[in-house]
C-alpha cells in the first residue's frame, strides 16, 4: 500500500521527519509527501527544495490541500497552539493523523480528538520518538524480565543549556512543555504502570534566557506504589548530562543506570556481611526488536502498520493523552502549590 501524505507544518522540526522517511527504503516506498503547509510559503517552498519535493502542492489551507492531492495522510508539525485545529480538519477530510508531541494544549482538546478520531474510524497517533531508541527499549525489556526485581522507583536528570532562539524562548511551561513531556512518557512506558499523582516546583532560574519555566522539579506516584522523580533544567550551562537524561532505576533486588547515551550498569544485591552488602554486577540485555529502536522512523513504520492493518500503534492518542495528562498534572501543581491527582 501506498499513502499519499501532506506535512503540515515545514520548519526545522519537520526536516527531522523527512530524514527520517528519505533515509528508510520501507518508508520512502510506501509515503509519497504530495503537500506542503505553512503559513510562511517561502518556508515551505525552501523545505520543497531541500528535500527534491517538486511535485508537492503548497498552500496555507489545509483543507484545500487535501482536496486537491486526495491526500491519506496528515503529518502534524506545527507548534502546539494550532494543533487542535490541524488535527480535527485532517480528520474530519478522512485522513489519518500521526502529529507532534505535545497531542493537545488541554485534556479536553486531548478528549475531544480522541472522541473524533474514533467517529471517523481514522487512525490518531503521537511522535514519542525517544521512546523508540535503544536505551528506552532496553529499559523497559530489562524491567519486563524482572532483574532487578519489582520495580520500585524511576529516578531522571536532565541537564542542559540549548540557546535555540525562536518559539521555544517566548513559551510559557517550556521546559515541561516540549521536551520534559519526552522523559514522562519514557519513564511511563519503562515502569508499564499508570500515573496517578504529582508533585511539581517549577522556576525561571537566574540567567534564563527563556520567558517562563526553564526548570523543574516534580514527583510522580505511579501505580503499584512505583515513584518517578524527575529534575531537569534547560538554561544549565556547564557539563551537560544526555538528551535523553540520567536514569536510575531502582528495585526490589537491585539497580540499573543509564547515562542516557551507551552505558548502562546493573547490579543486584551481594552476599558481604556487616552494613552495606555489597552488589553483584549484572548483564543488560540488548534490546528485543531493532526494528523499534531508529525514532523518528520506527514511530512513522508504526503508524503506517496501523494504518494498513488496523492495528492499534504504540503511541496512539487514547494511550499517549495519559503522557500529556503527567505534564498537564505537573504545570497545574507548580502553578498552585499542591499535589495533583491525574486523571486521564
Amino acid at each position: 500500500m501506498k499513502f499519499n501524505a501532506i506535512l503540515c507544518g515545514c520548519g526545522a522540526m519537520s526536516k527531522g521527519w523527512l530524514r527520517a522517511i528519505a533515509s528508510t527504503p520501507a518508508l520512502a516506498e510506501a509515503i509519497t509527501i504530495v503537500g506542503l503547509v505553512d503559513l510562511n510559503r517561502a518556508t515551505a517552498e525552501n523545505l520543497a527544495k531541500e528535500f527534491g519535493l517538486h511535485e508537492a502542492v503548497i498552500g496555507a489551507d489545509l483543507a484545500e490541500l487535501i482536496a486537491a492531492t486526495k491526500a491519506d495522510v496528515v503529518f502534524d508539525v506545527v507548534v502546539p497552539a494550532a494543533r487542535f485545529g490541524v488535527v480535527s480538519t485532517a480528520l474530519k477530510a478522512g485522513c489519518h493523523v500521526l502529529s507532534e508531541k505535545p497531542m493537545a494544549t488541554s485534556l479536553a482538546e486531548g478528549a475531544a480528538l480522541i472522541d473524533l478520531a474514533a467517529e471517523t474510524g481514522k487512525v490518531h497517533a503521537i511522535v514519542q520518538n525517544r521512546r523508540f531508541i535503544s536505551g528506552v527499549r532496553r529499559m523497559r525489556r530489562f524491567v519486563e524480565e524482572g532483574a532487578i526485581g519489582e520495580l520500585t522507583g524511576i529516578h531522571c536528570d536532565f541537564f542542559l543549556g540549548p540557546h535555540f532562539g525562536g518559539f521555544r524562548e517566548e513559551m510559557d511551561n517550556v521546559l515541561l512543555l516540549d521536551m520534559a513531556i519526552h522523559t514522562f512518557d519514557a519513564a511511563r512506558f519503562v515502569a508499564g504502570k499508570t500515573p496517578l499523582s504529582v508533585y511539581c516546583v517549577e522556576k525561571n532560574p537566574a540567567g534564563s534566557w527563556y520567558k517562563h519555566g526553564a526548570s523543574a522539579h516534580a514527583l510522580f506516584e505511579f501505580s503499584d506504589d512505583v515513584v518517578f522523580s524527575y529534575r531537569g533544567s534547560w538554561c544549565a550551562e556547564g557539563k551537560r548530562t544526555s538528551w535523553e537524561s540520567q536514569w536510575r532505576l531502582t528495585g526490589s533486588k537491585g539497580m540499573l543506570t543509564w547515562d542516557g547515551e551507551e552505558h548502562f550498569e546493573a547490579s543486584v544485591a551481594g552476599h558481604e556481611p556487616g552494613l552495606l552488602h555489597g552488589f553483584t554486577p549484572i548483564e543488560v540485555p540488548g534490546p528485543e526488536h531493532d526494528e523499534e529502536t531508529h525514532g523518528h522512523a520506527s514511530v512513522i513504520a508504526s503508524f503506517i502498520e496501523a494504518v494498513k492493518t488496523g492495528k492499534r500503534p504504540e503511541t496512539e492518542s487514547r494511550d499517549n493523552i495519559r503522557s500529556l495528562a503527567m505534564v498537564l498534572g505537573a504545570i497545574e501543581s507548580a502553578k498552585s502549590g499542591r499535589h495533583i491527582e491525574i486523571s486521564a
